[in-house]
């Protein structure tokens, strides 16, 4: 069975991105087309798009098309080009009052308008094609109106008759809440009752939270963040509606672009290796203390790495305290990159100033340091308070770094505790977010550095995992199949000899 799979997303990659919902809006419609399928993909046309760099043609059924919220009206036009390295057909809705701003999301008082309109825009484009999808993909809150759309406005059309919908929370922190007052930019007439009338009565509309209430099936990002986000603690307020959703709410563990991301020919490196060559491995290690002006290391002395946006969320509270400590006991070298909050970059910026030639802080965000660190350090440091998903422990397996992670959402999915007395496991997994916790994880990562032959098995065991895109895109095609009713066997089938075929 070939589906039609209607995807909508607020950034694409590489087209805009600022969070890992664009590598997964990229990779999964990427992976499905590969399989066979008719994929469409819907996102805004920013004017920080490079144009010339995209050949975008106009689609000419799909100019001037007016899109009504409310009191307003809108008129886009709509082009299609290929997602870059794909055949995956992208549409890019155009309009100059939504989309032209200097950055892709803002505090503007439209701020919902601009995505109900690409929302609407991808629905009704659907129907000015005839392309009739099995599946409406809708991607966090920017697009979580779409089933309640199919639910009402779009209940009698025979373009959606066959429609099942999924929405995907990739970060249940943003929502998308505006004021009740906006509630007619809908246009549910009739159908307004299928708005969350508590939120209604206390003067807001939520959008992620009708998204779960009317979606056929809510995906997130991990297995473990899927259990999480049903409680107070991690579920921001959607936790009462998720655990009313039941078994409809499934967790899904992002893939990895392994093309992008692998040792052997990474294109950002200039020493590959793999498991079969890992002295390369140490080489190129020797190589970045050499370029980042850190001693030489003498004997087994590990290189510690972090690459992260720099906000509480990712722990750095612990490291704050914990690091200091670690570089007055042990002989290591350190190498931050990452920008956010100011008292963490001001923190890794002293340490960097205390410790010269031992620690080393680049303030910003920069791809090829991004990759020489996950392949010349020993150790990845990621102790999340919570974590979706993540995708740097998972980039750190594949080159043989290994990573030290807190027990919680996609970290405890993908990093297991690596047990000495059976060579098992592939990391440094600890559970408590406190000081004692993290200083125990970084002192057993001291401990077993130390010991050659152990560190080396577990190396090995974390450049066996395997993330790929490949794997992951099957776990939707199963759940597609069972909202579907059809053979779920069939469809992974299919989609494996399509690919096969290539």
């Amino acid at each position: 069975m070939k589906l039609s799979i209607c995807a909508i997303a607020s950034e694409v990659v590489p087209l805009a991105k600022t969070g890992g919902l664009a590598d997964v809006a990229s990779a999964l419609s990427r992976q499905l087309t590969a399989g066979g399928h008719d994929v469409r993909l819907f996102v805004p046309f920013y004017s920080q798009i490079r144009r010339d760099r995209l050949q975008a043609a106009r689609v000419e059924s799909l100019q001037g098309l007016a899109i009504i919220t409310g009191s307003h009206e809108y008129r886009v036009d709509v082009w299609k080009a290929k997602l870059p390295g794909s055949s995956t057909p992208v549409y890019l809705v155009e309009s100059d009052a939504l989309f032209a701003r200097t950055r892709l999301y803002t505090g503007d008082p439209d701020e919902h308008r601009r995505f109900l309109v690409l929302t609407r825009a991808a629905l009704e484009c659907c129907r000015r094609m005839n392309f009739r999808p099995h599946i409406v993909h809708s991607h966090d809150w920017h697009t979580a109106f779409a089933p309640l759309w199919l639910r009402s406005n779009y209940k009698n059309d025979p373009v959606f008759a066959n429609t099942r919908s999924v929405l995907t929370i990739h970060n249940i922190g943003y929502q998308g809440e505006f004021s009740a007052a906006d509630a007619g930019d809908l246009d549910l007439g009739a159908d307004a009752y299928l708005l969350h009338q508590d939120d209604l009565r206390a003067g807001r509309v939520n959008a992620l939270k009708n998204g779960i209430l009317h979606a056929d099936a809510v995906t997130t990002v991990s297995p473990t963040y899927a259990r999480e986000i049903t409680t107070p603690q991690f579920g921001m307020g959607m936790e009462t509606a998720l655990a009313a959703r039941g078994k409809a709410v499934r967790g899904i563990l992002n893939g990895v672009d392994y093309e992008e991301w692998d040792p052997r020919r990474d294109k950002y490196l200039p020493i590959h290796f793999s498991a079969a060559d890992l002295p390369r491995k140490a080489e190129l290690k020797r190589n970045f203390l050499l370029r980042q002006n850190l001693k030489p290391t003498q004997g087994r002395v590990p290189l510690l790495g972090i690459v992260s946006r720099l906000a509480s969320q990712k722990g750095f509270d612990l490291l704050t305290e914990s690091l200091p400590r670690l570089l007055k006991n042990h002989d290591l070298r350190l190498a931050v990159v990452g920008t956010g909050d100011a008292q963490y970059e001001k923190f890794f910026a002293g340490l960097a100033e205390k410790h010269r030639g031992r620690a080393w802080f680049f303030a910003g965000y920069d791809e090829a340091l991004a990759h020489w660190i996950e392949g010349a350090s020993d150790v990845f440091l990621m102790p999340s308070l919570y974590e979706p998903c993540g995708l740097n422990q998972m980039y750190s397996l594949r080159y043989g770094t290994i990573p030290v992670v807190r027990r919680t959402g996609g970290l405890a999915d993908s990093v297991t505790h690596f047990d000495p007395t059976t060579g098992e496991g592939t990391g440094i997994v600890f559970n408590d977010f406190d000081t004692s916790a993290m200083d125990w994880a970084l002192d057993t990562a001291m401990q077993w550095f130390v010991q050659p032959d152990l560190w080396q098995k577990i190396v090995l065991n974390a450049m066996r995992c395997d993330f790929s895109w490949e794997t992951q895109a099957n776990e939707y095609l199963k759940l597609f199949a069972e909202l579907l009713q059809v053979d779920a066997a069939a469809l992974i089938e299919r989609n494996t000899a399509q690919k096969a075929a290539g």
